[in-house]
């Protein structure tokens, strides 16, 4: 190879400030997420749009709800010093406003992440979040008050996340006309809930919703059945916990929660189709489209950029418009601009499913937010 020809591979980081735990092959998040970047940065460089390789930087820290703020951060520093141009994370909204603070006094290193909080996003700091705090309560209102509850039992996990859950679901709850007949803290870790569900049940709801990250309700379903009480339970995206490991599947049993994998996005399919044929494996759920599309948003910003450095990739990622999502439904498009920081375009990112059997591939597709509950007397 020439002098002129020769090129060095372009870095991108990835962050995941939570520590997974080992997964079955059918269920690997991990694997799953990086064939699937892997896979759209190898088509962009062999199709000619990006004229160098990506290189992946991976980096992991024990983040808040099970370990420390710092852990996260230094993680991210890492990637920062290892010459990332663009890092995809971090994942949890309880260290990603300190991640922000670092970045924009420090990294100076543009980063997407998955975090639902508004909180999150700054001169450097861009969303394409696996939920939203400010738009799930409002999309789990709506879908209890069609179910036809009206009084609404909330858990709610002691943390930012829980915190910024209830305050929008307060607001969502007046919309659809609903009543918040009791709200339980609860702590943001597995805990026994026999008293807590011994109060729920007390209160008489229609149904429960739970707001956090989803590991302080592992055990409510256990303690309900010791009630013999089965009512209604809805959560957010933290539903998609139940992809970490077979026992929380277990637990999640039943729940209705948000997820962005919609079957009939014909983006999903086709990009599973791609996956498969690559890798011999088909993991229909939401990593690989969700992934997918981190991937994607990074590849145009790369395409773009001018220069090719932390600075020029933020400035070409406010450039990016309207670029087709595999996650969500039909349509579901991603935009960032100068102000613009949260990637999702409509309410369709968000899909509501259930769980009726420990078999994430068995999971019930119920619908999308629909206009609001008019209740009759």
């Amino acid at each position: 190879m020439s002098i002129a020809g020769a090129k060095q591979s372009i870095k991108v980081g990835v962050l995941f400030d939570f520590v997974f735990p080992p997964a079955p092959d059918e269920w690997n998040f991990e694997r799953d997420f990086f064939d699937s970047i892997q896979l759209v940065f190898d088509d962009a460089h062999s199709s000619g749009l990006l004229d160098r390789p990506v290189e992946v930087v991976f980096r992991t820290g024990e983040g808040l709800p099970r370990g420390s703020v710092k852990s996260a951060i230094d993680a991210t520093r890492a990637l920062v010093d290892q010459g990332c141009l663009v890092i995809i994370g971090p994942m949890v909204s309880e260290n990603a406003i300190p991640i922000r603070e670092y970045l924009e006094r420090e990294g100076r290193t543009p980063a997407i992440s998955w975090c639902g909080s508004d909180d999150w996003l700054g001169q450097w700091t861009f969303g394409l979040s696996s939920g939203s705090l400010p738009d799930e309560p409002y999309v789990l209102a709506n879908l209890m008050a069609h179910a036809g509850h009206r009084r609404v039992a909330v858990l709610v996990e002691e943390s930012l996340i829980g915190e910024q859950y209830l305050g929008f679901l307060r607001r969502a709850a007046k919309v659809e006309g609903l009543t918040l007949v009791i709200e339980e803290r609860i702590p943001t870790t597995d805990h026994d809930m026999s008293a807590t569900a011994a109060r729920l049940h007390a209160a008489a709801p229609d149904a429960i919703v739970s707001l956090g990250f989803g590991f302080g309700v592992v055990r409510l379903n256990a303690a309900l059945a010791e009630l013999d009480w089965s009512p209604p339970r809805y959560t957010g995206t933290a539903w998609q916990d139940a992809f970490i490991s077979r026992s929380v599947r277990e637990a999640y049993l039943g729940w209705i929660g948000l997820d962005l994998y919609d079957e009939q996005n014909p983006l999903a399919v086709e990009f599973l189709d791609r996956f498969e044929q690559r890798y011999g494996r088909r993991p229909a759920y939401y990593t690989p489209g969700v992934s997918r599309d981190f991937a994607t948003i990074v590849v145009n910003a790369l395409a773009d950029a001018k220069p090719l450095s932390p600075r020029g990739v933020c400035e070409s990622l406010e450039r990016v418009k309207m670029l087709p999502a595999a996650s969500g439904a039909p349509g579901t498009r991603i935009s960032y601009g100068k102000w613009t920081r949260r990637g999702w375009m409509g309410t369709g990112y968000l899909v509501a499913r259930q769980f009726d059997d420990v078999d994430p591939m068995k999971t019930h597709l119920r619908g999308h937010l629909r206009e609001p509950k008019v209740w009759t007397s």
